[in-house]
């Protein structure tokens, strides 16, 4: 890594501040895609965490390095709603402001729970690009503090702390499958996973519908996607043209990076309700679809990343009685 990348130990300074805020959330043994894989898979339930997602990891740290000049100016983020409900979230324990800038995209559940924690709420276009230009508005005309859902040092420390656990509860991990978007999980994860045993390979996994850091791992530099309706919508959005942490970071350490379709994201969504007894979202279950779908290969223990259950349940529903997949995703 470079000396802009986020390091291991500012990954375990981040877990000392966050300590508190958020859950140590398990890891447990899967049966079923153990026998799938044909090697011993666990799941890492990040969706139990506090605010059903992984974020609130990444939204704490950043809300706690602030100095309190900047807390008293407020936050400002753009998100696809995870992002937004963990920020809205942490500042609201700080009795801070906090305004999310989302696009026409971010389902209703995640408005609401998001309005629910206090936060004012801007929905503006219909990508990710579109509302982080509100968030630059307000940026520049309010002065409020932006933390960004990924491309931010202190976000990416945040996010792992998760993969300091991960590999904690299962040190001998061959193999760690983490959801891909803009890339602060994947990159934090990797970072720690592989700064504490570096033969652990750390693959990223994302819906063929606008995946943005394959596209733009493929092109060698960021590049702008069109962003389309997806099951697994948190893994929406691009990762910035001026990208400064993530695009490199994943680029260096992520082994390779896995793209499922909607009927395999749905099989994965399924497959947690009715065999795990777990209720995730798209983005929550694309580890698992991965496995369910052939398209992973282990050689010894595999971690898949179970980052967020955030999800519409009549949407939900649907899925696992496998109606009109394709129109929900629309």
């Amino acid at each position: 890594m470079t000396a802009n990348d986020v390091t291991l130990s500012d990954i375990r300074a981040a877990r000392e501040r966050v300590a508190g805020k958020v859950e140590r959330t398990p890891t447990v043994l899967s049966p079923s895609l153990s026998g799938h894989l044909g090697a011993p898979v666990y799941l890492k339930l990040e969706h139990r965490q506090t605010t059903g997602s992984f974020k609130l990891r990444g939204a704490s740290n950043a809300i706690a390095s602030l100095n309190a000049e900047e807390k008293a100016r407020g936050v400002v983020a753009a998100s696809t709603g995870n992002h937004g409900r963990a920020l809205a979230h942490a500042a609201k324990l700080e009795g801070m402001r906090a305004t999310i800038c989302m696009s026409r995209l971010v389902p209703q559940n995640k408005l609401d729970e998001i309005r629910r924690l206090g936060a004012e709420i801007r929905i503006v276009g219909n990508s990710q690009d579109d509302a982080q230009q509100e968030v630059d508005r307000l940026v520049a005309e309010e002065g409020l503090i932006m933390l960004p859902p990924f491309d931010h040092p202190d976000i990416i420390a945040g996010q792992g702390t998760l993969g300091l656990e991960l590999i904690e509860q299962v040190a001998d991990a061959a193999l760690v499958l983490v959801p891909l978007s803009g890339g602060g999980l994947a990159a934090g994860v990797a970072a720690a996973v592989k700064g504490v045993s570096p033969g652990t390979k750390v693959i990223g996994v994302s819906m063929a519908r606008g995946a943005a850091m394959k596209a733009s791992l493929d092109a060698g530099h960021p590049v702008l996607v069109e962003e389309l309706p997806t099951l697994a919508d948190s893994l929406g959005g691009g990762v910035g043209l001026d990208n400064r942490l993530t695009f490199s970071m994943c680029r260096d350490l992520l082994h390779d990076v896995i793209l499922l379709s909607e009927d395999e994201i749905a099989a994965g969504i399924r497959h947690a309700y009715e065999q795990e007894r777990e209720i995730v979202e798209g983005a929550g279950a694309v580890c698992i679809a991965a496995v369910l779908a052939g398209k992973v290969r282990a050689s010894g223990p595999t971690v898949l990343i179970l980052s967020g259950r955030n999800i519409d349940m009549t949407l939900h529903r649907k899925v696992v009685c496998g109606e009109a997949i394709e129109e929900s995703a629309a």
